[in-house]
C-alpha cells in the first residue's frame, strides 16, 4: 500500500466521516477538544467553516479514502491552520504530508497553529513542516486549564 496522501475540496459526503472522527475519545483527549453533538457539529461546519468565505478547507485523502480535514482561517492573532486526522491514520506520516501539501496551497505568512502541550505527534508535524514555537499559554478547554503551544511559520 503506497499511502498516497492528497487534498481535495470538501464534499458533502465527507462531513459524516469528519463527525465520526471528532467523536473519538482518544482524538478529543489528544486535541483537548470536546466532541460536538450532531446538531452542533453541523451548525459549526455550515457557518464557521464552509460558510466562512475567508476559510480555506480541504479533505485529506489517503489512497482515495477520507482520512481527515485541514483548514486555515483568519483569527485575532492572524491566519491559523488546523487539521484533524482520523485515528486509524495516526503515526503514518499522513498529517505531515497533508500539511506540507496544504502549505503549498495557502502561501500567506505568518501562519499560526495552536496545539496542546501533550499532543507530541502534532507538535512533530508542525516542526517537520517548518513551524517554530512562539509561546506557551494557558487556556481553558472543557472546563480545565491546559497548556497550549502557539507555533508560527514565517
Amino acid at each position: 500500500m503506497s499511502n498516497e496522501v492528497r487534498l481535495r475540496n470538501i464534499e458533502p459526503n465527507d462531513l459524516p466521516i469528519f463527525y465520526e472522527q471528532q467523536l473519538d475519545a482518544d482524538a478529543t483527549r489528544m486535541a483537548a477538544f470536546a466532541a460536538r453533538d450532531r446538531a452542533a457539529f453541523d451548525a459549526h461546519w455550515a457557518t464557521k467553516i464552509l460558510g466562512n468565505p475567508e476559510a480555506i478547507t480541504q479533505t485529506i485523502l489517503v489512497n482515495d479514502q477520507v482520512a481527515g480535514n485541514i483548514g486555515s482561517w483568519p483569527q485575532d492573532s492572524g491566519r491559523l491552520v488546523g487539521y484533524w486526522i482520523g485515528k486509524e491514520y495516526w503515526g503514518k506520516g499522513v498529517a505531515t504530508r497533508a500539511l506540507a501539501a496544504f502549505l503549498r496551497l495557502v502561501t500567506e505568512r505568518p501562519l499560526h497553529a495552536h496545539v496542546v502541550k501533550h499532543n507530541v505527534g502534532s507538535i512533530r508535524v508542525l516542526e517537520k513542516c517548518g513551524f517554530s514555537l512562539e509561546r506557551e499559554e494557558g487556556v481553558e478547554v472543557v472546563g480545565k486549564d491546559v497548556a497550549e503551544l502557539v507555533f508560527v511559520l514565517r
